[in-house]
Protein backbone atom coordinates (compact mmCIF):
# COMPACT_ATOMS: atom_id res chain seq x y z
CA UNK A 1 0.00 0.00 0.00
CA UNK A 2 2.53 2.47 0.99
CA UNK A 3 4.41 1.59 -2.36
CA UNK A 4 1.31 2.39 -4.08
CA UNK A 5 0.86 6.25 -2.70
CA UNK A 6 4.56 6.69 -3.57
CA UNK A 7 3.84 5.68 -7.23
CA UNK A 8 0.52 7.72 -6.85
CA UNK A 9 2.54 10.94 -6.01
CA UNK A 10 4.60 10.00 -8.60
CA UNK A 11 2.21 9.94 -11.21
CA UNK A 12 0.33 13.41 -9.76
CA UNK A 13 3.66 14.64 -10.66
CA UNK A 14 3.71 13.61 -13.96
CA UNK A 15 -0.19 14.25 -14.74
CA UNK A 16 0.77 17.89 -13.22
CA UNK A 17 3.44 19.00 -15.94
CA UNK A 18 1.90 21.54 -18.38
CA UNK A 19 1.70 19.49 -21.35
CA UNK A 20 0.10 16.72 -19.97
CA UNK A 21 -2.14 18.70 -18.16
CA UNK A 22 -3.24 20.58 -20.91
CA UNK A 23 -4.32 18.07 -23.25
CA UNK A 24 -5.84 16.66 -20.37
CA UNK A 25 -7.93 19.55 -19.95
CA UNK A 26 -8.56 19.13 -23.91
CA UNK A 27 -9.71 15.42 -23.49
CA UNK A 28 -12.28 16.13 -20.41
CA UNK A 29 -13.77 19.27 -22.54
CA UNK A 30 -14.02 16.91 -25.75
CA UNK A 31 -15.58 14.10 -23.75
CA UNK A 32 -18.09 16.51 -22.21
CA UNK A 33 -19.10 18.33 -25.59
CA UNK A 34 -19.35 15.20 -27.49
CA UNK A 35 -21.50 13.35 -24.74
CA UNK A 36 -24.21 16.21 -25.08
CA UNK A 37 -24.18 16.12 -28.58
CA UNK A 38 -26.02 13.05 -29.88
CA UNK A 39 -24.52 10.81 -32.31
CA UNK A 40 -20.78 12.31 -31.47
CA UNK A 41 -20.34 8.98 -29.28
CA UNK A 42 -16.55 8.51 -27.56
CA UNK A 43 -15.63 6.00 -30.20
CA UNK A 44 -16.31 8.10 -33.66
CA UNK A 45 -14.26 11.63 -31.29
CA UNK A 46 -11.33 9.02 -29.99
CA UNK A 47 -11.33 7.92 -34.02
CA UNK A 48 -10.97 11.32 -35.57
CA UNK A 49 -8.25 12.56 -32.93
CA UNK A 50 -6.00 9.36 -33.22
CA UNK A 51 -3.53 11.04 -35.68
CA UNK A 52 -3.38 13.50 -32.97
CA UNK A 53 -2.16 10.99 -30.73
CA UNK A 54 0.27 9.55 -33.37
CA UNK A 55 2.06 12.88 -33.49
CA UNK A 56 2.40 13.54 -29.94
CA UNK A 57 4.67 11.84 -26.91
CA UNK A 58 2.45 8.57 -25.26
CA UNK A 59 1.63 10.48 -21.86
CA UNK A 60 -0.13 13.20 -23.56
CA UNK A 61 -1.91 11.26 -26.02
CA UNK A 62 -3.05 8.37 -23.49
CA UNK A 63 -4.30 11.55 -21.17
CA UNK A 64 -6.17 13.02 -23.88
CA UNK A 65 -8.22 9.88 -24.66
CA UNK A 66 -8.72 8.60 -21.31
CA UNK A 67 -10.68 12.37 -20.50
CA UNK A 68 -12.44 12.17 -23.40
CA UNK A 69 -13.46 8.68 -22.51
CA UNK A 70 -14.29 9.31 -18.96
CA UNK A 71 -15.74 12.97 -20.01
CA UNK A 72 -17.82 12.12 -22.48
CA UNK A 73 -19.97 9.93 -19.34
CA UNK A 74 -20.24 13.35 -17.96
CA UNK A 75 -22.22 15.10 -20.62
CA UNK A 76 -24.37 12.39 -21.67
CA UNK A 77 -26.70 12.68 -18.38
CA UNK A 78 -27.16 16.54 -19.34
CA UNK A 79 -29.22 15.70 -22.56
CA UNK A 80 -30.66 12.85 -20.98
CA UNK A 81 -31.96 14.91 -17.89
CA UNK A 82 -33.02 17.89 -19.33
CA UNK A 83 -34.47 16.94 -22.87
CA UNK A 84 -35.03 13.25 -22.70
CA UNK A 85 -32.20 13.14 -25.02
CA UNK A 86 -30.07 9.70 -24.24
CA UNK A 87 -27.24 10.91 -26.75
CA UNK A 88 -25.82 7.30 -25.75
CA UNK A 89 -27.11 4.23 -24.77
CA UNK A 90 -25.70 4.02 -21.05
CA UNK A 91 -27.60 7.10 -20.42
CA UNK A 92 -30.85 5.98 -22.23
CA UNK A 93 -31.52 4.45 -18.32
CA UNK A 94 -31.31 7.56 -16.92
CA UNK A 95 -33.92 9.24 -19.11
CA UNK A 96 -36.47 7.17 -17.16
CA UNK A 97 -36.26 8.92 -14.18
CA UNK A 98 -34.00 11.89 -14.80
CA UNK A 99 -36.50 13.50 -17.26
CA UNK A 100 -39.58 13.39 -15.05
CA UNK A 101 -37.59 15.09 -12.56
CA UNK A 102 -37.01 18.66 -14.99
CA UNK A 103 -41.08 18.34 -15.86
CA UNK A 104 -41.36 18.77 -12.08
CA UNK A 105 -38.71 21.39 -11.64
CA UNK A 106 -35.99 19.45 -10.29
CA UNK A 107 -33.99 19.19 -13.38
CA UNK A 108 -31.12 21.20 -11.95
CA UNK A 109 -31.66 18.85 -8.61
CA UNK A 110 -31.07 15.89 -11.22
CA UNK A 111 -27.83 17.38 -12.29
CA UNK A 112 -26.41 18.00 -8.67
CA UNK A 113 -26.76 14.72 -7.71
CA UNK A 114 -25.76 13.06 -11.17
CA UNK A 115 -22.53 15.47 -10.25
CA UNK A 116 -21.69 14.13 -6.84
CA UNK A 117 -22.89 10.35 -7.64
CA UNK A 118 -20.05 10.17 -10.86
CA UNK A 119 -17.01 11.72 -8.76
CA UNK A 120 -17.48 9.69 -6.01
CA UNK A 121 -18.05 6.72 -8.31
CA UNK A 122 -15.25 7.05 -10.28
CA UNK A 123 -13.16 8.15 -6.69
CA UNK A 124 -13.98 4.66 -5.81
CA UNK A 125 -13.13 3.48 -9.01
CA UNK A 126 -9.56 4.95 -8.85
CA UNK A 127 -8.80 3.74 -5.47
CA UNK A 128 -9.74 0.35 -6.88
CA UNK A 129 -7.66 0.33 -9.62
CA UNK A 130 -4.62 1.64 -7.61
CA UNK A 131 -4.71 -0.83 -5.44
CA UNK A 132 -5.73 -3.96 -7.55
CA UNK A 133 -3.77 -3.19 -10.70
CA UNK A 134 -0.03 -3.95 -9.11
CA UNK A 135 -2.05 -7.13 -7.33
CA UNK A 136 -3.33 -8.15 -11.11
CA UNK A 137 0.52 -7.49 -12.26
CA UNK A 138 2.21 -10.03 -9.94
CA UNK A 139 -0.67 -12.59 -10.71
CA UNK A 140 -0.09 -11.94 -14.54
CA UNK A 141 3.93 -11.99 -13.80
CA UNK A 142 4.14 -16.13 -14.05
CA UNK A 143 1.37 -16.07 -16.87
CA UNK A 144 2.98 -17.95 -20.05
CA UNK A 145 1.33 -17.43 -23.67
CA UNK A 146 -0.95 -20.15 -23.30
CA UNK A 147 -2.39 -18.29 -20.31
CA UNK A 148 -2.54 -15.30 -22.41
CA UNK A 149 -3.90 -17.06 -24.87
CA UNK A 150 -7.12 -18.02 -23.10
CA UNK A 151 -7.49 -14.69 -21.17
CA UNK A 152 -8.22 -13.49 -24.67
CA UNK A 153 -10.36 -16.28 -26.08
CA UNK A 154 -12.52 -15.22 -23.23
CA UNK A 155 -12.31 -11.78 -23.71
CA UNK A 156 -13.41 -12.00 -27.23
CA UNK A 157 -16.06 -14.48 -26.30
CA UNK A 158 -17.31 -11.79 -23.93
CA UNK A 159 -17.24 -9.18 -26.45
CA UNK A 160 -19.25 -10.82 -28.85
CA UNK A 161 -21.65 -12.70 -26.99
CA UNK A 162 -22.88 -9.92 -24.20
CA UNK A 163 -23.01 -7.40 -27.39
CA UNK A 164 -26.14 -6.00 -28.42
CA UNK A 165 -28.78 -7.90 -30.33
CA UNK A 166 -27.99 -11.60 -31.14
CA UNK A 167 -25.07 -13.66 -29.69
CA UNK A 168 -25.27 -14.78 -33.25
CA UNK A 169 -24.23 -11.85 -34.96
CA UNK A 170 -21.67 -10.64 -32.06
CA UNK A 171 -19.58 -13.64 -33.02
CA UNK A 172 -19.65 -13.23 -36.69
CA UNK A 173 -18.27 -9.65 -36.19
CA UNK A 174 -15.97 -10.60 -33.81
CA UNK A 175 -14.97 -13.14 -36.65
CA UNK A 176 -14.82 -10.04 -39.16
CA UNK A 177 -12.37 -7.70 -37.08
CA UNK A 178 -10.26 -10.56 -36.82
CA UNK A 179 -10.03 -11.10 -40.14
CA UNK A 180 -9.43 -7.22 -40.57
CA UNK A 181 -6.58 -7.25 -37.93
CA UNK A 182 -4.27 -10.26 -39.48
CA UNK A 183 -4.50 -8.54 -43.00
CA UNK A 184 -1.48 -7.67 -44.33
CA UNK A 185 2.18 -9.17 -43.77
CA UNK A 186 2.63 -11.78 -41.53
CA UNK A 187 5.94 -11.08 -38.61
CA UNK A 188 7.14 -14.51 -39.00
CA UNK A 189 7.05 -16.26 -42.49
CA UNK A 190 6.85 -12.31 -44.11
CA UNK A 191 4.13 -13.18 -46.71
CA UNK A 192 1.01 -11.21 -47.53
CA UNK A 193 -2.00 -12.90 -46.79
CA UNK A 194 -5.48 -11.33 -47.46
CA UNK A 195 -4.63 -8.03 -49.21
CA UNK A 196 -6.51 -9.36 -51.84
CA UNK A 197 -3.83 -8.12 -54.80
CA UNK A 198 -3.97 -5.08 -53.26
CA UNK A 199 -0.17 -4.17 -52.47
CA UNK A 200 -1.59 -0.94 -50.01
CA UNK A 201 -2.45 -3.62 -47.66
CA UNK A 202 0.36 -5.40 -47.49
CA UNK A 203 0.98 -2.75 -43.92
CA UNK A 204 -2.00 -3.74 -42.75
CA UNK A 205 -5.59 -2.02 -42.30
CA UNK A 206 -5.16 1.13 -40.54
CA UNK A 207 -6.37 1.55 -36.69
CA UNK A 208 -7.94 4.90 -37.25
CA UNK A 209 -9.32 4.12 -40.80
CA UNK A 210 -11.58 1.60 -39.45
CA UNK A 211 -12.60 3.12 -36.63
CA UNK A 212 -13.42 6.32 -38.14
CA UNK A 213 -15.51 4.40 -40.95
CA UNK A 214 -17.82 2.11 -38.40
CA UNK A 215 -18.30 4.74 -36.02
CA UNK A 216 -17.89 7.76 -37.70
CA UNK A 217 -18.89 7.66 -41.11
CA UNK A 218 -20.89 4.72 -40.32
CA UNK A 219 -23.55 6.74 -38.08
CA UNK A 220 -23.19 10.26 -39.44
CA UNK A 221 -24.89 8.10 -42.38
CA UNK A 222 -27.43 6.75 -40.39
CA UNK A 223 -28.12 9.75 -38.82
CA UNK A 224 -28.35 12.18 -41.56
CA UNK A 225 -31.84 12.84 -41.05
CA UNK A 226 -31.76 13.53 -37.51
CA UNK A 227 -33.97 16.40 -36.84
CA UNK A 228 -32.76 19.37 -34.54
CA UNK A 229 -33.53 19.15 -30.91
CA UNK A 230 -35.28 22.51 -29.29
CA UNK A 231 -33.40 23.01 -25.94
CA UNK A 232 -35.21 26.37 -25.38
CA UNK A 233 -37.00 25.25 -22.56
CA UNK A 234 -33.93 23.52 -20.38
CA UNK A 235 -32.77 26.01 -18.70
CA UNK A 236 -31.02 25.15 -14.93
CA UNK A 237 -28.98 27.51 -13.10
CA UNK A 238 -26.17 27.09 -10.07
CA UNK A 239 -28.68 27.69 -7.60
CA UNK A 240 -30.86 24.44 -8.95
CA UNK A 241 -28.08 22.24 -9.03
CA UNK A 242 -27.26 22.47 -5.24
CA UNK A 243 -29.75 19.20 -4.01
CA UNK A 244 -31.45 19.69 0.08
CA UNK A 245 -29.70 17.32 2.81
CA UNK A 246 -32.79 15.23 2.80
CA UNK A 247 -32.04 14.88 -1.34
CA UNK A 248 -28.29 13.92 -0.70
CA UNK A 249 -29.57 11.54 1.85
CA UNK A 250 -32.35 10.13 -0.21
CA UNK A 251 -29.65 9.10 -3.05
CA UNK A 252 -26.38 8.60 -0.82
CA UNK A 253 -27.21 4.41 -0.25
CA UNK A 254 -28.43 4.05 -4.00
CA UNK A 255 -24.96 5.94 -5.03
CA UNK A 256 -23.18 3.64 -3.05
CA UNK A 257 -24.95 0.67 -4.37
CA UNK A 258 -24.56 1.70 -7.94
CA UNK A 259 -21.00 2.16 -7.41
CA UNK A 260 -20.77 -1.29 -6.22
CA UNK A 261 -22.29 -2.89 -9.26
CA UNK A 262 -19.62 -0.67 -11.50
CA UNK A 263 -17.17 -1.65 -9.91
CA UNK A 264 -17.60 -5.19 -9.61
CA UNK A 265 -18.54 -5.62 -13.38
CA UNK A 266 -15.47 -2.99 -14.27
CA UNK A 267 -13.00 -5.50 -14.38
CA UNK A 268 -15.42 -8.46 -16.62
CA UNK A 269 -14.68 -7.96 -20.55
CA UNK A 270 -17.79 -7.34 -22.89
CA UNK A 271 -19.98 -6.49 -19.73
CA UNK A 272 -20.19 -2.57 -21.14
CA UNK A 273 -21.44 0.18 -19.50
CA UNK A 274 -25.15 -0.28 -20.94
CA UNK A 275 -25.90 -3.28 -19.60
CA UNK A 276 -24.56 -2.45 -15.79
CA UNK A 277 -26.25 1.04 -16.08
CA UNK A 278 -29.76 -1.06 -16.51
CA UNK A 279 -28.23 -3.68 -13.91
CA UNK A 280 -27.92 -0.50 -11.67
CA UNK A 281 -31.36 0.59 -12.42
CA UNK A 282 -33.23 -2.72 -12.07
CA UNK A 283 -31.54 -3.82 -8.97
CA UNK A 284 -32.36 -0.19 -7.08
CA UNK A 285 -36.36 -0.56 -8.31
CA UNK A 286 -36.07 -4.17 -6.72
CA UNK A 287 -34.65 -2.62 -3.75
CA UNK A 288 -36.91 0.03 -2.98
CA UNK A 289 -40.08 -0.14 -0.73
CA UNK A 290 -41.44 1.73 -3.03
CA UNK A 291 -41.10 0.61 -6.86
CA UNK A 292 -44.03 2.56 -7.88
CA UNK A 293 -41.96 5.90 -7.76
CA UNK A 294 -39.59 4.77 -10.29
CA UNK A 295 -39.91 6.52 -13.88
CA UNK A 296 -42.01 9.48 -12.06
CA UNK A 297 -39.05 11.00 -10.90
CA UNK A 298 -36.92 8.90 -8.45
CA UNK A 299 -33.59 10.64 -7.40
CA UNK A 300 -32.44 6.85 -7.10
CA UNK A 301 -33.66 6.44 -10.49
CA UNK A 302 -30.52 9.07 -11.32
CA UNK A 303 -27.83 8.26 -9.06
CA UNK A 304 -27.62 4.65 -9.26
CA UNK A 305 -27.04 4.07 -13.01
CA UNK A 306 -25.03 7.56 -13.35
CA UNK A 307 -22.77 6.09 -10.63
CA UNK A 308 -22.33 2.48 -12.03
CA UNK A 309 -21.47 3.79 -15.23
CA UNK A 310 -18.48 6.26 -13.68
CA UNK A 311 -17.11 3.54 -11.70
CA UNK A 312 -17.17 0.89 -14.62
CA UNK A 313 -15.57 3.50 -16.86
CA UNK A 314 -12.74 4.10 -14.50
CA UNK A 315 -11.84 0.11 -13.32
CA UNK A 316 -12.28 -0.54 -17.46
CA UNK A 317 -8.77 0.60 -17.14
CA UNK A 318 -7.13 -2.23 -15.47
CA UNK A 319 -7.70 -5.25 -17.53
CA UNK A 320 -6.68 -2.66 -20.41
CA UNK A 321 -3.79 -1.55 -19.04
CA UNK A 322 -2.41 -4.65 -16.49
CA UNK A 323 -3.27 -7.99 -18.98
CA UNK A 324 -3.83 -5.97 -22.38
CA UNK A 325 -7.94 -7.41 -22.25
CA UNK A 326 -10.22 -4.22 -23.05
CA UNK A 327 -13.65 -4.52 -21.18
CA UNK A 328 -15.59 -2.79 -24.50
CA UNK A 329 -14.63 -1.50 -27.90
CA UNK A 330 -13.74 2.06 -26.04
CA UNK A 331 -10.83 0.16 -24.40
CA UNK A 332 -10.18 -1.64 -27.01
CA UNK A 333 -9.72 1.75 -29.38
CA UNK A 334 -6.98 2.96 -26.28
CA UNK A 335 -5.34 -0.40 -26.21
CA UNK A 336 -5.06 -0.07 -30.03
CA UNK A 337 -3.31 3.34 -29.53
CA UNK A 338 -1.00 1.87 -26.90
CA UNK A 339 0.16 -0.48 -30.00
CA UNK A 340 0.21 2.52 -32.56
CA UNK A 341 2.42 4.13 -29.67
CA UNK A 342 4.86 0.95 -29.27
CA UNK A 343 3.77 0.20 -26.04
CA UNK A 344 2.54 -3.21 -24.97
CA UNK A 345 -0.17 -3.38 -22.46
CA UNK A 346 0.38 -5.92 -20.15
CA UNK A 347 1.87 -7.15 -17.05
CA UNK A 348 4.96 -5.00 -17.97
CA UNK A 349 2.88 -1.71 -18.60
CA UNK A 350 3.66 -0.76 -14.54
CA UNK A 351 7.15 -1.90 -14.51
CA UNK A 352 8.44 -0.22 -17.64
CA UNK A 353 6.27 2.70 -18.22
CA UNK A 354 5.14 3.96 -14.82
CA UNK A 355 4.85 7.37 -16.35
CA UNK A 356 2.03 6.39 -18.38
CA UNK A 357 0.18 4.31 -16.14
CA UNK A 358 0.66 6.30 -12.71
CA UNK A 359 0.62 9.61 -15.03
CA UNK A 360 -3.04 7.75 -15.91
CA UNK A 361 -4.52 7.04 -12.80
CA UNK A 362 -3.39 10.04 -11.32
CA UNK A 363 -4.86 12.42 -14.35
CA UNK A 364 -8.44 10.53 -13.43
CA UNK A 365 -8.71 12.61 -10.37
CA UNK A 366 -7.06 16.02 -12.13
CA UNK A 367 -10.23 15.41 -14.55
CA UNK A 368 -13.01 14.61 -12.67
CA UNK A 369 -11.99 17.42 -10.48
CA UNK A 370 -12.13 19.48 -13.15
CA UNK A 371 -15.01 18.35 -14.82
CA UNK A 372 -17.03 18.87 -11.56
CA UNK A 373 -15.75 22.56 -11.92
CA UNK A 374 -16.62 23.10 -15.29
CA UNK A 375 -19.70 21.93 -15.73
CA UNK A 376 -21.55 23.87 -13.03
CA UNK A 377 -21.12 26.92 -14.75
CA UNK A 378 -20.88 25.36 -18.58
CA UNK A 379 -24.14 23.68 -18.39
CA UNK A 380 -25.94 26.14 -20.23
CA UNK A 381 -23.12 26.41 -22.97
CA UNK A 382 -23.21 22.63 -23.51
CA UNK A 383 -27.51 22.67 -23.73
CA UNK A 384 -27.24 25.16 -26.33
CA UNK A 385 -24.65 23.07 -28.41
CA UNK A 386 -27.76 21.17 -28.92
CA UNK A 387 -29.06 23.91 -31.49
CA UNK A 388 -26.14 23.31 -33.60
CA UNK A 389 -27.97 22.32 -36.97
CA UNK A 390 -27.05 18.79 -37.67
CA UNK A 391 -26.53 19.92 -40.99
CA UNK A 392 -24.06 21.72 -40.38
CA UNK A 393 -21.91 19.18 -37.86
CA UNK A 394 -22.09 16.07 -40.65
CA UNK A 395 -20.29 17.71 -43.42
CA UNK A 396 -17.62 19.13 -40.95
CA UNK A 397 -17.10 16.08 -39.20
CA UNK A 398 -16.58 14.02 -42.53
CA UNK A 399 -14.02 16.97 -43.34
CA UNK A 400 -11.94 16.10 -40.16
CA UNK A 401 -12.05 12.30 -40.41
CA UNK A 402 -10.85 12.28 -44.03
CA UNK A 403 -7.79 14.79 -42.92
CA UNK A 404 -7.09 12.92 -39.83
CA UNK A 405 -6.90 9.47 -41.57
CA UNK A 406 -4.68 11.16 -44.44
CA UNK A 407 -2.51 13.06 -42.00
CA UNK A 408 -1.90 9.64 -40.33
CA UNK A 409 0.37 7.66 -43.34
CA UNK A 410 -0.33 10.37 -46.01
CA UNK A 411 -1.87 7.87 -48.36
CA UNK A 412 -5.43 8.48 -49.70
CA UNK A 413 -5.69 4.90 -50.35
CA UNK A 414 -6.21 5.10 -46.36
CA UNK A 415 -9.07 7.37 -47.10
CA UNK A 416 -10.92 5.32 -49.09
CA UNK A 417 -10.55 2.16 -47.20
CA UNK A 418 -12.27 4.91 -44.07
CA UNK A 419 -15.01 5.60 -46.96
CA UNK A 420 -15.89 1.75 -47.50
CA UNK A 421 -15.55 0.90 -43.40
CA UNK A 422 -18.08 3.42 -43.22
CA UNK A 423 -20.82 2.36 -45.73
CA UNK A 424 -20.03 -1.38 -44.37
CA UNK A 425 -20.63 0.04 -40.40
CA UNK A 426 -24.26 1.67 -41.96
CA UNK A 427 -25.40 -1.46 -43.85
CA UNK A 428 -24.31 -3.63 -40.67
CA UNK A 429 -26.49 -0.83 -38.65
CA UNK A 430 -29.29 -0.91 -40.98
CA UNK A 431 -29.53 -4.89 -40.54
CA UNK A 432 -29.21 -4.43 -36.56
CA UNK A 433 -25.31 -6.13 -36.29
CA UNK A 434 -23.29 -4.68 -33.69
CA UNK A 435 -19.88 -2.80 -34.45
CA UNK A 436 -18.16 -2.90 -31.24
CA UNK A 437 -17.10 -6.93 -31.68
CA UNK A 438 -15.16 -5.67 -34.51
CA UNK A 439 -13.04 -3.51 -33.17
CA UNK A 440 -12.32 -6.28 -29.86
CA UNK A 441 -11.47 -8.74 -32.89
CA UNK A 442 -9.22 -6.37 -34.43
CA UNK A 443 -7.25 -5.25 -31.61
CA UNK A 444 -7.12 -8.59 -30.36
CA UNK A 445 -6.67 -10.94 -33.24
CA UNK A 446 -3.18 -9.87 -33.83
CA UNK A 447 -1.80 -10.38 -30.30
CA UNK A 448 -4.09 -13.45 -30.06
CA UNK A 449 -1.95 -15.34 -32.76
CA UNK A 450 1.26 -14.86 -31.89
CA UNK A 451 0.71 -15.80 -28.34
CA UNK A 452 -1.28 -19.17 -30.14
CA UNK A 453 1.73 -19.76 -31.97
CA UNK A 454 4.60 -19.41 -28.62
CA UNK A 455 2.30 -21.65 -27.36
CA UNK A 456 2.01 -24.16 -29.80
CA UNK A 457 5.83 -24.05 -30.28
CA UNK A 458 6.40 -24.23 -26.54
CA UNK A 459 4.03 -27.18 -26.61
CA UNK A 460 5.80 -28.74 -29.59
CA UNK A 461 1.92 -28.68 -31.03
CA UNK A 462 0.04 -30.25 -27.88
CA UNK A 463 -3.25 -28.64 -27.48
CA UNK A 464 -3.74 -29.75 -23.92
CA UNK A 465 -1.82 -27.38 -22.79
CA UNK A 466 -4.35 -25.17 -22.63
CA UNK A 467 -6.52 -27.68 -19.86
CA UNK A 468 -2.91 -28.81 -18.07
CA UNK A 469 -1.84 -25.35 -16.63
CA UNK A 470 -4.07 -23.54 -14.02
CA UNK A 471 -5.00 -20.35 -15.46
CA UNK A 472 -5.22 -21.30 -18.81
CA UNK A 473 -7.31 -24.07 -18.06
CA UNK A 474 -9.59 -21.73 -15.58
CA UNK A 475 -10.37 -19.31 -18.50
CA UNK A 476 -11.42 -22.07 -20.97
CA UNK A 477 -13.33 -23.38 -18.76
CA UNK A 478 -15.18 -19.70 -18.14
CA UNK A 479 -15.34 -19.14 -22.02
CA UNK A 480 -16.91 -23.02 -22.60
CA UNK A 481 -19.58 -21.90 -19.69
CA UNK A 482 -19.97 -18.48 -21.60
CA UNK A 483 -20.77 -20.60 -24.74
CA UNK A 484 -22.91 -22.91 -22.62
CA UNK A 485 -24.42 -20.11 -20.78
CA UNK A 486 -25.90 -18.22 -24.42
CA UNK A 487 -26.78 -21.73 -25.96
CA UNK A 488 -29.21 -22.60 -22.80
CA UNK A 489 -30.60 -18.89 -23.27
CA UNK A 490 -31.28 -19.60 -26.76
CA UNK A 491 -32.92 -22.91 -26.07
CA UNK A 492 -35.15 -21.18 -23.22
CA UNK A 493 -36.49 -18.50 -25.98
CA UNK A 494 -36.92 -21.03 -28.32
CA UNK A 495 -38.95 -22.95 -26.11
CA UNK A 496 -41.14 -20.48 -24.72
CA UNK A 497 -41.80 -19.14 -28.21
CA UNK A 498 -42.96 -22.65 -29.44
CA UNK A 499 -46.72 -22.69 -29.25
CA UNK A 500 -47.95 -25.02 -26.20
CA UNK A 501 -50.05 -28.36 -26.94
CA UNK A 502 -53.59 -28.34 -25.41
CA UNK A 503 -55.39 -31.51 -25.13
Amino acid sequence: MHDSLIQLMYGFGIALQPENLMWCVFGVLVGNLIGVLPGMGPLSTISMLLPIVAVIAPVPGILMLAGIFYGSQYGGAIGAILLNLPSHPPHAVTCLDGYPLTLQGRGGTALGITMMASFFAASVGIVVMIFLSPLLVKAADSFGPADICAIMLLGLLAGATMARGSPLKGVAMTLLGLLCGVAGTDEISGTARYTLGLSELRDGVELGGLTMGLFGIADFLVSVNRTTVNPANARVSMRDMRPSRAEIRQAFWPMLRGTGVGTAFGALPGTGPTITTFLAYALERRWSKSPERFGKGALEGVAAPEAASHSKTQVDFIPTMSLGIPGDAVMALILGALIMKGLQPGPQMVSEHPDIFWGLIASFWIGNVLLVILNVPLIGVWVRMLRVPYRFLFPAALFFIAVGVYSTRNNLFDVAITAAFGVIGALLLALDFPLSPIVLGFVLGPQLEPNFRRAMLLSRGDLSVFVTRPVASAFVAASALLVLGQLFAWWRRRRRAAPTLTR
